[in-house]
């Protein structure tokens, strides 16, 4: 595999995905995300509100619809609150295992720097 313009280029012309985060990507997402579940609910309710002055306009399955929407809106925003927490916990477990990793890769370079015998790699007089 080589680099071209900042890509990685593998077997046959395939571009291969190049991964590269920072340290609090996944806790910035995870604080962005949160945000979002409550403007979620906030935002569902103000189409509601919105759609008040249509109320009577439709006829049919339009109506039912609609009407349906109106009634269900507590258990719709539920239901995406529900899957947006599922999306921050595991979101919220993908962080820990990052830190979790970076610690660990730290404490096992510092080990072995330590056993490593620096002076026997040394070329010349002694």
């Amino acid at each position: 595999m080589f680099e071209q313009d900042g890509e990685a280029q593998g077997h046959a012309g395939v571009t291969d995905v190049k991964f590269d985060m920072g340290s609090t990507t996944l806790s910035d997402l995870g604080r962005n995300t949160e945000g979002s579940s409550t403007d979620l609910g906030t935002l569902i309710r103000m189409l509601i509100q919105a759609a008040e002055p249509l109320e009577g306009k439709f006829n049919g399955s339009g109506k039912v619809a609609f009407d349906s929407f109106k009634t269900r809106a507590d258990e719709i925003t539920a239901a995406l609150n529900g899957s947006l927490s599922a999306i921050l916990e595991g979101q919220g477990g993908m962080d820990t295992a990052f830190a979790t990793g970076d610690t660990e890769q730290q404490d096992n370079a510092q080990r072995n720097m330590g056993a490593a015998n620096f002076d026997a790699a040394r070329f010349g007089a002694r």
